[in-house]
């Protein structure tokens, strides 16, 4: 049996804020296969989304699609609306549970629903904050973040225990250093030893995407993604190195 490469790749969002061209041209010269279209801010959903059509996105292997992550219950309908083409077109749409106020209106994704894990300012964080979402949405699938996972719980107990508990629901993971106020910076050393705790729990088909901003030269492309390699370089695949307790 062939030893299956994980592929890494990076949000757009990270790598050039609300210039997601940019952010493409960059990933396709560093031949990166993987990419996430971020539209984090509700004022960059629509503009993403009817640009799809014009980007060629042959160079990339696995494509996803992260909603905007602050916006009221009156505004859910139209972001759902706006968010359909996406998922037709085959992208995983990732959410965060806390703008999920209405479960019925996103049933309509399927498993092209991924719903991430939170960090510390949010609902979702842990196993039990996530299970009544996906008892709501049983076909949804789970985007883990490691980073968030870290920085709810730095022992990284949690974290295994999101693996436990939605392992199996996992399609993608979010990675970066999460610090204590929330932001997404380069990966550090700690970090890769942190995350390499629980590497061996996930497969080797998840694809990782960088959510490490360097958009303003905090780090560069190669340099993330080396770490992010690391961090799975020693794991095998199944063997879990944290257990939880109890």
């Amino acid at each position: 049996m062939g030893t299956i490469l994980r592929k890494i790749g990076f949000s757009t969002g990270a790598l050039a804020r609300g210039d997601f061209r940019a952010a493409l041209a960059i990933l396709e010269r560093h031949g990166v296969e993987a990419v996430e279209l971020s539209a984090l801010r509700v004022e960059e959903l629509e503009p993403l989304v009817e640009a799809i059509p014009t980007l060629d996105l042959r160079a990339f292997s696995f494509v996803s699609f992260h909603a905007p992550s602050g916006f009221g219950p009156e505004r859910e309908e139209w972001v759902v609306r706006r968010l359909e083409p996406v998922a037709r077109a085959g992208f995983p749409v990732v959410v965060h549970p806390d703008v999920i106020y209405r479960s019925e209106r996103w049933e309509v994704f399927g498993d092209r629903l991924l719903i991430e894990n939170m960090d510390k300012r949010k609902p979702g964080r842990r196993v039990e904050e996530l299970r009544g979402f996906f008892e709501r949405l049983p076909e949804a699938g789970f985007c883990f973040d490691i980073g968030h996972a870290r920085q709810v719980d730095p022992s990284m107990t949690e974290a295994a225990m999101l693996v436990r508990a939605f392992g199996g629901r996992m399609r993608e993971i979010h990675m970066s250093e999460v610090t204590t106020a929330s932001r997404h910076d380069p990966i550090s050393g700690n970090a890769v030893s942190a995350f390499g705790q629980v590497a061996g729990m996930i497969p080797a088909e998840v694809p990782v995407i960088l959510e490490s901003l360097i958009d303003a030269g905090q780090s560069d492309v190669e340099t993330e993604m080396r770490r992010a390699r690391e961090v799975f370089g020693g794991a095998l695949v199944g063997m879990p190195a944290v257990v939880p307790p109890g």
